[in-house]
């Protein structure tokens, strides 16, 4: 575990950039979402503060921790298909109830956890059909770079040409790295323009979450449990471990999955959603700075994260007043360089064809068994290659295999 002094020095502005970003991206579109379903389920302020609180500083909690423990920016938020899968299932089960099925949820993925059958899992998951279903998760946030126009001209060009300019004269990156520089040109675009700026006094004031009693019906745990437990560790975790593979980092994937396990059962104890391993967080902090100091990029992410959370009212006044196009194209420019890397780890092999397929799969946005795409791009992935490349899929797996063995002979 790093001490003071070593947190220290490696906090610089990269990782302060690429932190901010991330936070900025998880408060934003996230956030949206969960107060768009809060609100078709007719929840009160005080459920919808408390999903908030739960979401936000439980997740900003387990970031510092797993950051700080395994030395990796290790970005934990809440599950955003979880959300939408209780949203609908309020219109006819009871709030006790839905949060009876997400403790049981919780409490299975750590059992798998702890259990280590994830990692057992994962072996037959190859990393280029992985990276092809995490292509398809990006590729839509890169797309918002050319969208952001449509949406706001002058931000989006400020943002774009500072970008630019910071990649193409190095004199100018030794100072602003692009990201930053295009932050700092999009916050001057949004105060000139006017967009962004606040309609109305923030609400300042602390979250008061409530410990809720949960009630264990047969029905909502046949309809949640499973769903639930595949967000995370079907959806969302895959996404966030398959980054941090890329950027040459060994996720601890048995110890994430059985934070991800405890932090769902207190999440669901404040009447808030699954959490999860954020995809999108840790390839914004992955996106540059020297790779030992990116762990203090998770703890500046986690730390923002909590405070969100438990100033929860203000914290919504000022999330809804960010435009669009300033989140969607800084987020996207920051993650350009990592969806290059990404599609190149996805085409440059001989499973390139379930790798197409995951890809095209999570692009499509199917749902099936109300159990969100980039599963499927993963099922289907896997199978195209089991069709169509057996013996390069075969290979791959034998030699995960063999890698597993090697490192419990050594342990």
């Amino acid at each position: 575990m790093p001490d003071w002094p070593d947190i220290i020095a490696s906090l610089d502005r990269h990782m302060v950039t690429n932190a901010t970003v991330a936070w900025l991206y998880a408060i934003t579109r996230p956030l949206a979402i969960l107060l768009a379903v809060a609100s078709k389920a007719g929840l009160a302020q005080d459920q919808v503060a408390a999903w908030i609180f739960g979401g936000h500083a439980i997740g900003g909690f387990l970031s510092i921790l797993m950051s700080c423990l395994y030395r990796q920016p290790t970005g934990v938020a809440w599950s955003i298909p979880g959300a939408i899968l209780i949203g609908p299932a309020l219109d006819h089960l009871s709030f006790a109830e839905v949060v009876g099925a997400s403790i049981a949820a919780g409490l299975l993925i750590a059992v798998l956890g702890i259990t280590g059958w994830v990692r057992k899992v994962m072996i037959f998951c190859p990393l280029p059909v992985v990276m092809g279903m995490v292509c398809g998760v990006f590729l839509p946030f890169s797309l918002k770079i050319i969208t952001g126009f449509e949406d706001n001209l002058w931000i989006a060009l400020a943002i774009v040409v500072a970008f630019i300019a910071s990649s193409a004269v190095p004199a100018i990156e030794k100072v602003l790295p692009p990201v930053l520089a295009a932050l700092a040109a999009g916050i001057v675009a949004v105060i000139i323009t006017g967009h962004g700026a606040p309609t109305a006094p923030a609400r300042f004031g602390l979250a008061h979450p409530n410990i809720l009693f949960p009630a264990f019906s047969l029905r909502a745990l046949l309809e949640l449990v499973l769903p639930l437990a595949i967000t995370v560790i079907g959806i969302h975790n895959p996404q966030g471990f398959a980054v941090l593979a890329a950027s040459n980092y060994r996720p601890p994937v048995n110890a994430l999955t059985l934070a991800c396990g405890v932090g769902s059962v207190l999440s669901a104890l404040v009447g808030s959603v699954p959490i999860c391993v954020a995809g999108p967080s840790n390839a914004l902090m992955c996106s540059s700075g020297r790779a030992e100091q990116r762990f203090v990029a998770g703890m500046v992410y986690g730390l923002l994260l909590l405070v969100f959370g438990i100033l929860a009212p203000a914290a919504v006044d000022l999330s809804s007043t960010l435009p669009i196009a300033f989140i969607g194209v800084l987020g996207g420019l920051a993650l350009i360089r990592a969806l290059q890397s990404w599609m190149a780890t996805a085409f440059g092999g001989d499973l390139s064809l379930g790798a197409l397929t995951a890809l095209l799969v999570t692009l499509s946005g199917i749902s099936i068994f109300h159990i969100g795409a980039p599963f499927w791009g993963l099922v289907f992935g896997v199978a195209t290659s089991w069709l169509a490349e057996r013996a390069t899929l075969q290979g791959a797996w034998q030699a995960k295999l063999d890698n597993n063995a090697v490192r419990h002979h050594r342990r």
